[in-house]
């Protein structure tokens, strides 16, 4: 480790790797709420979150393991999952008044068409003002599930979990209507 009197000792959050404060910091001077979403390895999670000098407040937040009660069998960190939850998140953050947000996406690379931006197209479609770019949001395909469904064709003993919930994954296009209609109505 470094050593001397002029060695500054970084912040515990940056030497954790946890927190990026030059991003965060850009984030913030945009003095707007920021839509953060983090996807863990088992479910997503959407907040929106405002600044506050004594900690982040919390406005909204939603976690994918919401979706059960809107009748989602599906896993809840894939592709559909994501978009759900941004959709829900992006819903009740209307509710509560909030119509705009940034994107934030922490230490997560940004890949086209991923999970994160899925969380974001839902968002988007629900009626929340996020500056984005049109190309990086997944496709419609994706948003569906198609992908999943091709590939319990090829090995449906993958997806045991899904016929246990009492879901066909051939199927999951059909269940992701069905509940992005049940979450816009609020049922």
């Amino acid at each position: 480790m470094a050593k001397g009197p002029r060695y500054k000792v970084p912040y515990r959050r940056r030497r954790e790797g946890k927190t990026n404060y030059r991003k965060r910091l850009k984030l913030l001077l945009s003095r707007k709420p920021r839509l953060v979403v983090r996807i863990t390895n088992r479910r997503v999670i959407a907040q929106i979150i405002e600044y506050h000098p004594d900690g982040d407040r919390v406005l909204v937040g939603v976690d994918s393991s919401m979706l059960t009660k809107y009748g989602w069998k599906g896993d809840l960190n894939n592709t559909p999952a994501a978009y759900l939850t941004g959709l829900l998140v992006g819903k009740k953050a209307l509710e509560k008044g909030i119509k705009e947000a940034v994107l934030d996406i922490g230490l997560h690379t940004p890949t086209k068409g991923g999970r994160v931006f899925a969380v974001l197209r839902g968002a988007v479609e629900a009626g929340l003002n996020v500056p984005h770019s049109p190309e990086v949001l997944p496709d419609d395909s994706r948003i569906r599930g198609e992908h999943i469904a091709q590939y319990y064709e090829m090995a449906p003993e993958r997806f045991t979990e899904y016929e246990r919930r009492g879901l066909k994954p051939s199927e999951l296009p059909q269940h992701v209507e069905e509940v992005k209609e049940r979450i816009m109505v609020g049922a």
